[in-house]
């Protein structure tokens, strides 16, 4: 577990709170929570994937048997440091709980809203990491069932399975305002299982506000066979703190110890890879 550094006037948080950053950010992030979580170490990880398949065929009795082997490759993922600072008043020194609830409470949604941005609608901070967001878009903007069946055939054209889903608020607006000829809901919000919201087609249907990205179209959710998703981290979340440093936020600084305020910073070092693109779709509400 990573060191809790203690503050220039003695302020030692509890141990646990590096790894319970950590535990919420992998709460908060919902691409965290629909894909598969592995072991990376500092300087990356390559994954063996196989990108053909054998293929068997009938043969005669005496006949040659075919020779069909699989081709193979290899993906790269390599870890990259996501950090936050935030200020506090030194009132906070007077409660080490109200400190730590803040912490617990906050950082991790700064960490994990990041990530998840970068994932799904940004640009990948280096070599190594995947994002989502050049993904084949699906439009549900004039049937949000038809939209549905294509986001499902797509991916099931390239061989996966749609196992899940992510919807924005605004495309819950959009699945949950559909209506058959005699102007029923078409979707019905069914019991959440594991961490989700409900189901659409049978699969399950995660929400989060990150899935949402304005543009030409708007982008309200993904869809896709997250098995084909892994994200890691090197270790806990590094929790560092200190009351002398002088902060640069936009063109103002802020001087910690004149000002009677200290900061903490928190960093990780995360992942993400995805095996083949093809496996997830973009929904859109073009029409």
């Amino acid at each position: 577990m990573a060191d809790i550094n203690r503050s220039t006037t003695g302020v030692l948080l509890p141990e646990a709170v590096s790894g319970e950053i950590l535990a919420k950010v992998a709460e908060d992030s919902v691409i965290q929570r629909v894909s598969r979580s592995v072991a990376l170490p500092g300087s990356g990880v390559s994954f063996q994937q196989i990108t053909g398949e054998p293929t068997a065929a009938w043969v005669g009795e005496t006949a040659d048997k075919p020779v069909s082997n699989p081709t193979v490759g290899n993906k790269t993922m390599t870890p990259y440091k996501l950090a936050v600072i935030e200020t506090f008043s030194n009132e906070f020194r007077r409660d080490k709980s109200a400190l730590y609830e803040a912490l617990v409470g906050r950082l991790p949604q700064a960490l994990a809203k990041k990530f998840d941005d970068t994932v799904m609608h940004g640009t990948a901070p280096g070599s190594g990491f995947d994002v989502l967001s050049g993904v084949t878009g699906v439009g549900l903007g004039t049937s949000v069932y038809d939209g549905m069946v294509d986001a499902l055939g797509t991916i099931a054209t390239a061989s996966y399975d749609m196992n899940g889903i992510v919807f924005s608020p605004q495309g819950e607006q959009l699945l949950y305002g559909e209506k058959d000829g005699n102007d029923r809901p078409l979707f019905i919000n069914n019991a959440a299982t594991d961490g989700s919201v409900g189901s659409v087609l049978g699969r399950p249907v995660f929400k989060s506000r990150a899935a949402y990205a304005t543009g030409t179209p708007n982008t309200i959710g993904f869809a896709g066979d997250w098995s084909q998703a892994l994200y890691g981290t090197v270790e806990n979340v590094q929790v560092k703190i200190s009351d002398q440093a002088s902060l640069t936020v936009g063109e103002s600084t802020i001087n910690l110890f004149q000002q009677n305020m200290f900061a903490v910073l928190a960093e990780i070092e995360v992942g993400f890879l995805v095996a083949d693109d093809d496996a997830f779709v973009k929904l859109t509400d073009a029409a």
